[in-house]
């Protein structure tokens, strides 16, 4: 059985921008900054023998906002810093209709089935709630919410609200030491 982490990228791995009152990716590499704790946070869940997979919406891409190259350069740079296994990334905007754009759990499915995934022993964190609903229609067995304090444009209820990737990183180790 394979247990995993399922990450956003976009306020989980990466600090949005501000623009307009709403936050968005960042569309250049100068813009691109990891949160405080993520490098520790995916560190010791790698430690805890879980595969780490980041399922990301990336529509700037089609929608020319961000290069490809450049969204490739920052997943270069992911790599490179923290023990990612795998990127799962969703191009397309909600008027695609596609599978794979959270809400929807495509990403996270076609995920599980590429590495043997067992869903209800895996954890998603996101933070927004189009994560918590992917993660909780693809049948992980916990969905946990960095509140940066945005503003949320539809209701969610996920397992845990934590404010920061290294309270999510924790709070799966007590949880998964509870239940050893």
């Amino acid at each position: 059985m394979v247990k995993a982490v399922f990450l956003d990228r976009d306020g989980v791995i990466n600090a949005n921008l501000m623009r307009h009152g709403k936050p968005v990716a960042p569309t250049s590499l100068a813009e691109f900054r990891f949160l405080s704790g993520i490098d520790e946070a995916t560190r010791r869940l790698k430690e805890a023998g879980f595969l780490l997979v980041i399922v990301t919406n990336q529509p700037d891409i089609a929608n020319g906002i961000t290069p490809l190259n450049i969204m490739e350069a920052m997943h270069t740079e992911i790599r490179r810093v923290l023990p990612i296994d795998d990127i799962a990334i969703c191009f397309h905007t909600d008027a695609d209709a596609c599978l794979c754009r959270k809400p929807k759990p495509g990403l996270i499915t076609e995920a599980a089935a590429k590495h043997a995934i067992d869903l209800g022993i895996s954890y998603l964190i996101g933070d927004r709630w189009r994560d918590v609903l992917a993660g909780q229609a693809a049948g992980c067995g916990c969905t946990i919410m960095i509140d940066h304090g945005v503003q949320q444009d539809q209701p969610c209820t996920p397992d845990k609200i934590v404010h920061s990737p290294l309270e999510a990183a924790q709070f799966i180790l007590d949880r998964e030491a509870a239940t050893d």
